[in-house]
């Protein structure tokens, strides 16, 4: 543990243990983001963070606005307003943090699932064992998260001595891929049962690549309509904008004021539209672009 736990679960340690009812999801949420946290621990540290927070912007806002407005009790009240509703942010969003980077990791297995399956079923053709098939998966895999995810069955079997059964079992219960435990309760029903693995992970390799391919004909269809919007909406637009402005402009007089706005639309907002596109067009990128 380390100071800054311990300070918080010294100040706050009583109220994180009081709120654990609230947050159902946290205590699974932090194991499959492989967070060390206990829940009470991890409440107490949102709940330090937050005040931390409040106390340094609290003041900083209040003498921003006092600047602005040239009014005390005017900032102090909106400063505290606003503050408050900051905190309660940043202490949602703390909580919410684990379930991003669980979410995030099952997005990135999911994307590696379609061909990882496949060379599982490569594998697996030649008859091995089914821990021998995922030792040799996660030996020479370059599937990065769901490389991680074999490879911790690997480990229990290998390290703590379960059989491969319990191991699956306990991958079945970590995993944040939905796709990903499905694929593994079936190799492990089959293990249980004596099935053909290799006939399983073939089935489960063609099902996936077909999901691959619709996957990749939704984004090419979503990826024209982005395009079309920003050379319709944003290109063409701020083109028509500039010539519009510099006409009425020159017409009135206002040149100055023109410039201003123009050089805004041009340095600022048309580049910081693009990044937001780029950002979303990578986040639906099927492979995870």
């Amino acid at each position: 543990m380390s100071f800054y736990t311990k300070l918080a679960m010294n100040l706050f340690g009583k109220w994180g243990e009081g709120l654990v009812s609230y947050f159902p999801e946290l205590k699974t949420d932090l194991k499959k983001a492989k967070m060390r946290y206990s829940v009470p621990e991890y409440i107490s540290v949102s709940i330090l963070t937050s005040i931390l927070v409040f106390c340094f912007e609290f003041p900083l806002l209040s003498y921003i606005f006092a600047l602005l407005a040239q009014g005390f009790l005017f900032s102090l009240v909106f400063s505290f307003t606003i503050s408050v509703f900051l905190t309660l942010t940043i202490f949602y969003f703390i909580l919410s943090y684990p379930k991003i980077i669980v979410n995030e990791r099952a997005k990135k297995i999911e994307n590696a699932l379609s061909f990882a399956t496949l060379y599982l079923s490569t594998i697996s053709s030649s008859r091995l064992p089914t821990y021998r098939t995922f030792e040799i998966f996660s030996k020479y895999s370059e599937y990065d998260v769901l490389t991680n995810e074999i490879s911790r069955i690997t480990s229990d079997v290998k390290s703590f001595g379960m059989d491969i059964n319990t191991a699956l079992e306990r991958a079945v219960e970590r995993t944040p891929s939905k796709k990903l435990k499905e694929m593994l309760y079936g190799i492990l029903s089959i293990s249980r049962s004596g099935g053909d693995l290799n006939a399983y992970l073939k089935e489960k390799a063609k099902t996936y690549i077909v999901e691959y391919r619709r996957r990749l004909y939704e984004f090419s269809q979503q990826l024209t309509m982005f395009i079309e919007i920003y050379l319709t909406a944003i290109i063409l637009g701020a083109v028509f904008f500039i010539t519009l402005t510099s006409v009425m402009g020159g017409m009135a007089g206002i040149s100055g004021n023109v410039l201003t706005l123009q050089f805004f639309l041009i340095f600022f907002f048309i580049p910081l539209v693009s990044i937001v596109f780029i950002f979303l067009i990578k986040s639906m990128t099927p492979g995870g672009g």
